[in-house]
């Protein structure tokens, strides 16, 4: 039985440090897509080491730049990865074989486990693992919502899991976490924003400290040492972030 053929689909923004490694891990696939973002590094230059498809366009959203590389997809099945994931060699068999074997009543996507690779070791309690993600779907079948961040994937059609895992290297340092932090809060304050949630003292004091005690103890982020302290630190300063942007957002200061 002849395998269906399958299209990568990535978006850049300065990427140059991981999109080597992330396109390394998708060689086999019969297309790969890179949607650069007009980055201010070498992530096109090198990226086209690898892909005669590096498609720059203007930044739009997440959500619109993966469904701009999906419009020029030509396999049969999409798979959609961040640069700083990779693919792992289980999980490259598994797609082989699961597209090689289908029959009509298979799923038509499929959820991914992640490996969240912080500071140089995976991070396996406090809700890190196995963060599902759907990312391979026949072409045609699903498409991302338009939302600032965090976007869903949303799919016409039963959804399997594959066993096999994608590889994540989200915080290399301390200070990517720092680099994100700004970005990540205020895209998720302006989604926020739109509901009719009203933002009182409790939610700035409580909900950091419900959010940490949730990854830390709850979901034994203990269990991983001193990543898991981090991690779970971080997630509560993420949540003091968001909903104090949206206060900053709702109540502008008066710039008289």
């Amino acid at each position: 039985m002849t395998c269906p053929s399958l299209s990568t689909v990535i978006i850049t923004k300065n990427e140059e440090h991981n999109i080597e490694g992330c396109l390394q891990t998708v060689q086999w696939a019969d297309q790969i897509i890179v949607v650069d973002a007009e980055s201010s590094d070498r992530t096109e230059e090198l990226a086209r080491h690898y892909t005669s498809q590096v498609i720059v366009r203007p930044w739009e959203g997440y959500g619109r730049q993966k469904n701009f590389g999906m419009e020029q997809a030509v396999g049969d099945w999409i798979l959609i990865l961040d640069a700083d994931e990779r693919v792992s060699s289980e999980l490259t068999k598994e797609i082989q074989a699961r597209l090689t074997s289908r029959t009509s009543t298979d799923p038509v996507a499929y959820c991914i486990p992640r490996r969240n690779i912080y500071y140089g070791e995976w991070v396996r309690w406090g809700g890190a693992f196995p963060d599902l993600q759907v990312r391979l779907f026949q072409k045609g079948k699903a498409s991302y919502n338009d939302v600032e961040i965090h976007e869903n994937l949303i799919v016409n059609g039963p959804v399997g899991r594959l066993e096999g895992y994608l590889e994540h290297f989200t915080e290399r340092r301390i200070v990517d976490h720092f680099r994100k932090f700004s970005l990540y809060i205020s895209l998720a304050a302006k989604e926020q924003a739109k509901s009719s949630i009203m933002i009182h003292w409790w939610h700035l004091l409580l909900n950091p400290i419900v959010t940490f005690i949730k990854k830390y103890c709850l979901k034994q982020g203990f269990r991983d040492g001193i990543r898991g302290v981090i991690y779970a630190g971080f997630a509560g300063m993420y949540t003091f972030g968001k909903y104090a942007k949206i206060f900053e957002l709702r109540c502008p200061p008066d710039n008289r």
